[in-house]
């Protein structure tokens, strides 16, 4: 999760000597559909705006991050993505191939709310780095946590939700800022960018209105939300849903889990009435499935497994973020209706 001073300097010297590594991470290898390519996903009916000039090299930080950079810079950008799909941004230790990508970068994008706070000042001092950092939190309403007795607490985050772009409002906040930072740094292809913001913010809009639509069909008495960690709080505060409890306490994902914490989430589920678990792509299932059957309701795992902290592999569902966002809604409603 964290790197340590030995293996910063260990990486640093391997990354000053590696001239022949490829600034680029795996996910920016071109697919036929624009998921995961060079050139971003498509926008708009006609697809990204064309653009003029050297592409800028950005490097993103989080999966959802790089989605946004590669839609809103179109192929105007090349995108390094630091964290991998279905991997936890709470584990993530650079490469040398990665602090060579930052050191060759125009921008360096983050999420922000302390999302990479244990790790990217870190690899960016390694790297040596000194262009702009851009915050894509700047801007977007926090929630803060609260423990199962009711009291904000603090995580390795902060006391703020990190998890900012799961409300499709705050993800238009977020590529704003997005868009702003790459009209700075590129004002040649300003039109560029601008074009693209109006494009995915109407797919933003649309995917909150849906989402809202879907939603609205479940129940008074079954919107009850129990998932392998609190990663949804924007989700269910934007639509309305409560929330009964996560099997991991807090914001981090690899937070510590005890016999009583299972216990009681148990308990909370026979007590609401709720009638599913959800588990999470990044997460092990099992102990959602014990919880699930311990308590007599469904789990809700696999295939549909809820994206919380990460995007899923290309191909998958959860590919890109209006799609992990689709197929978290469609899932729920699912379940919660059945």
């Amino acid at each position: 999760m964290r790197i340590s001073t030995r293996a910063v300097f260990a990486l640093t010297a391997t990354a000053l000597t590696a001239g022949t590594l490829a600034a680029c991470g795996s996910d920016d290898k071109d697919d036929k559909d624009g998921r995961n390519g060079k050139n971003g996903n498509q926008v708009g009916a006609a697809g990204p705006a064309a653009g003029s000039g050297p592409r800028i090299k950005v490097v993103a930080t989080t999966t959802q991050v790089a989605d946004f950079v590669r839609n809103i810079g179109g192929d105007r950008v090349e995108v390094t993505q630091l964290i991998k799909a279905n991997a936890s941004a709470h584990e993530y230790e650079a490469t040398p191939a990665d602090l060579n990508a930052i050191r060759g970068a125009k921008l360096v994008v983050e999420n922000g709310v302390d999302m990479e706070k244990a790790w990217l000042p870190k690899a960016i001092q390694a790297a040596g780095f000194k262009g702009p950092v851009v915050d894509t939190s700047v801007g977007v309403p926090l929630r803060k946590g609260e423990s199962d007795e009711g009291h904000e607490h603090e995580h390795e985050h902060g006391e703020y939700d990190p998890h900012i772009w799961h409300n499709p409002l705050n993800a238009k906040v977020m590529v704003s800022n997005i868009a702003k930072a790459l009209t700075t740094a590129d004002g040649v292809n300003a039109k560029v960018y601008e074009n693209n913001l109006a494009g995915y913010g109407a797919k933003l809009d649309a995917l909150d209105a849906d989402t809202r639509a879907k939603l609205d069909t479940i129940p008074a008495a079954d919107r009850k939300l129990v998932t392998n960690h609190d990663a949804l709080g924007y989700y269910v505060d934007r639509y309305r849903l409560e929330f009964v409890g996560s099997i991991i306490p807090g914001f981090d994902d690899q937070a510590e889990l005890s016999g009583s914490r299972i216990d009681d989430v148990v308990a909370r589920i026979k007590a609401t009435g709720t009638k599913a678990v959800f588990a999470e792509s990044a997460l092990p299932a099992k102990t959602a499935e014990t919880i699930a059957r311990e308590a007599g309701v469904k789990v809700i795992a696999g295939d549909d497994s809820l994206y919380a902290d990460s995007l899923g592999a290309p191909g998958s569902a959860g590919a890109t973020y209006l799609g992990s966002e689709a197929h978290n809604t469609d899932t729920i409603v699912a379940a919660l209706r059945g």
